[in-house]
This record gives C-alpha cells, structure tokens and sequence, in this order.
C-alpha cells in the first residue's frame, strides 16, 4: 500500500537537548496509524516537527514527495492538517466562524463549497449545529473537541494529525472521540494519532509505534502490539497473567 507519510530518521533538539532521536515510521495511504507512549516521550515533538513547526533533521516525505524545507502554511494547503493537543479553538469567535476559519485556506473554492462542507461537518455533529452561534469558549470537553475536529476536516485534509484527542475527556467522552475517530477512517483520510490512552488508540488504529525517552522502541500491527508483553504491561495497566 502506498504511503500517505514517510519518516526516515527524524531527530528535533531543544538547545542541547535531544528530544526525538532518529524515529522513522510510515503512514499508509487510508490507515490510523497511532504512536503511543509516556507524557515526555518526545510524542508532541514528532507532530510539530511533521507540520514543520519545530526544526528538525531527518527527511519527511508526503504522498511520495520530499517535504523539504516547506513551511507549516504549504504543508496545510497541501492537505496536512494538525488537530493540537489543547484544540487551541478561538474561544471568543462562534462555533460556525471556528468552522470556517478551518476552511480559510480553501476561500478561492467559494462560499457555495465552503457551506457545503460545513453541512457534512454539521451531519457528522449535530451538536455543533445546534450551538453553531454559541461561542467556542463556552463548550464543553467533548463539544469542543468535536469542533476541533470538525474545523481540521473544513480544511479537507488528506492526512490528519491528531495530537491527545483523549486529553481532559470524560470516559463516556473518550469512548465517542474514538468513535468517531475510526468513522473518519472511512472517509479516506490518513490519520497519525499520538495518545497516552494505549487501549483506546491500539483499538482505533492499524498498525502502532511506541515511543520512549525519544527512542521508537516497539512498532507492530496494532492488535499484535496490543498483546505484547511489554505494552500489556507498561501501558494497559495489566500483568501478563491477568491479561
């Protein structure tokens, strides 16, 4: 299957310090790809080196073409997208100007196509339509984690970077971001998802990475790594035994 992203040997430094040491990995076309591990484990970096957002060493390649040195705009309009760790939404703007604020590099497609979109984004969460003039700031959790989602996909990516989606949710919260994680899956968009949930992201994703202190230490298709004696019992909170 082709790649819809190629990483061979990325490393990111902040000053002296080595925070991403060498990882390469591979998104294929269409899958969840999730890359797990501990909080400080360089997870964040790797997406933020990916959108070009951070410096790094290492060659990117996306949909068989060398990123090079393209800038975080080029990566976006060519159809990159990242949803960040804290949903960075626009607190003080509505719910609609959130949504078309995601779609801002697609304005030469017009308002008609625009409104288009936004209306799959609303079929996809209906609770975004029915608070569409309510202000981002006032949502709750999971509201607000269905509009970053819903304003990554006004951009139309074609590889979707998510960064903690699970992060501050409720548990019946997380179960739905997950749901609609692995729906999105069907749409065709490549997704590279990096989560401390292991259980959640082993269960949504095709194949998985862990990353420790910088280091990929274990990859594998994800329900293979999901009994490996070394995530069951680091990251699913079970002993082999138990299991």
């Amino acid at each position: 299957m082709s790649a819809a992203l190629e990483i061979d040997g990325l490393s990111v430094a902040y000053g002296k310090v080595e925070a991403l040491h060498r990882a390469s990995l591979r998104v294929a076309e269409g899958a969840i790809v999730t890359v797990i591990g501990p909080n400080g484990a360089g997870k964040t970096t790797l997406l933020g080196a990916v959108m070009g957002l951070l410096p790094s060493k290492g060659v990117l390649r996306y949909a068989g073409a060398a990123l090079g040195a393209a800038s975080t705009e080029e990566r976006v309009a060519r159809g990159m997208c990242l949803v960040p760790e804290r949903r960075e939404l626009f607190a003080e703007l509505s719910v609609r100007d959130n949504l078309l604020l995601g779609g801002f590099h697609r304005r030469g497609d017009g308002a008609r196509a625009l409104a288009a979109d936004m209306a799959q984004v609303y079929a996809r969460f209906p609770q975004l339509a029915e608070r569409a003039g309510q202000l981002a700031g006032t949502l709750s959790g999971g509201e607000r984690q269905m509009l970053a989602l819903g304003r990554a996909l006004m951009a139309k990516p074609r590889l979707l970077l998510l960064d903690e989606p699970s992060l501050g949710l409720a548990p019946r919260v997380v179960r739905e971001t997950f749901r609609i994680i692995a729906d999105l899956k069907k749409t065709g968009v490549s997704m590279l998802l990096v989560e401390q949930n292991a259980r959640a992201a082993l269960q949504v994703a095709d194949y998985a990475y862990v990353l420790e202190v910088g280091d990929i230490v274990l990859e594998g298709p994800a329900g293979e790594l999901a009994g490996h004696p070394r995530v069951v019992e680091t990251y699913l909170g079970l002993s082999s035994a138990a299991r």
